[in-house]
């Protein structure tokens, strides 16, 4: 039993021999007191060294587990930031999509042309003649009983294809086969009877063009516009919007809208037949 006696655990000694390649060999004596002391020492200093870094560095979150409390109000929270980042995402793609019209827009009125395969261009059209209706609707009631009452006398009826003043008349002996309206560039022309469109594209002379084919031999030309909203081989209602007015063409002096009226092939004056 006195090997466990006190003085004999206090004069145990350890020695310690490296292994060195040289040819010299040094030995090191420790005591089991000194190596305790040792120990502790190091100890504490290392938990002052680890106490020191958890107070003043962000590492305490990851080595210490939260307690499920903290866990479900941190995962509410990160769900909460989610959908206001998702609800702030659809609130900005709805931006730049009006945007994207507004810009649309704003091009309609300053160009000399228009891409039908944009997917903006159908979309903006129909905004557009929904705002901007002819006459209101009082006045499209009334048009849609004429045109009903006179289908059966094979008659037709045109409207004004915009709201202006009358600059230059008919005068087929001077070579002007038509009626110009003076109305600034961007102003919306419509459609003055309802058919087919079949022609809409630019001439050298005339500029921008459209013609809509009639019944009973009537065609519609209008010129010099800035914008065409209509293509070859639509179908257009009577008070459609077709095109914006402009400058276009070398035959024209000022922005403003040729409209003229053929019948079988021969010019009329659309003074004679228009309902203003």
């Amino acid at each position: 039993m006195k090997w466990f006696k006190w003085n004999f655990i206090r004069k145990t000694t350890f020695y310690v021999t490296p292994n060195y390649p040289d040819s010299s060999t040094k030995s090191y004596k420790f005591s089991l007191f000194r190596i305790t002391a040792y120990t502790l020492i190091y100890t504490f200093i290392a938990w002052l060294v680890l106490i020191f870094i958890l107070s003043v560095t962000p590492l305490k979150d990851f080595i210490f587990v939260l307690d499920n409390q903290e866990l479900i109000a941190q995962r509410n929270k990160i769900n909460d930031l989610q959908s206001k980042v998702e609800l702030l995402n659809g609130q900005l793609q709805k931006i730049a999509s009006t945007n994207e019209r507004m810009k649309y827009a704003l091009k309609l009125a300053k160009t000399d042309s228009i891409n039908s395969s944009n997917p903006l261009y159908d979309t903006l059209k129909k905004t557009i003649h929904k705002k901007l209706p002819v006459g209101g609707n009082i006045f499209r009631v009334i048009v849609d009983l004429f045109n009903k009452n006179l289908q059966s006398n094979s008659n037709l009826i045109f409207l004004e294809p915009v709201t202006g003043i009358i600059t230059q008349k008919f005068n087929s002996e001077k070579g002007h086969i038509g009626i110009d309206y003076g109305v600034p560039s961007g102003t919306p022309v419509y459609a003055s009877s309802g058919g087919m469109v079949v022609f809409s594209d630019y001439t050298y002379e005339n500029g921008y063009m459209i013609i809509i084919n009639h019944d009973n031999g009537y065609i519609t030309l209008y010129k010099h516009c800035s914008s065409l909203l209509k293509k070859q081989r639509d179908f257009v209602r009577q008070g459609e919007l077709i095109a914006l007015s402009g400058n276009s063409g070398k035959n024209t002096t000022g922005p403003h809208l040729h409209f003229e009226i053929w019948h079988n092939g021969k010019p009329i004056n659309p003074e004679e037949i228009l309902i203003k």
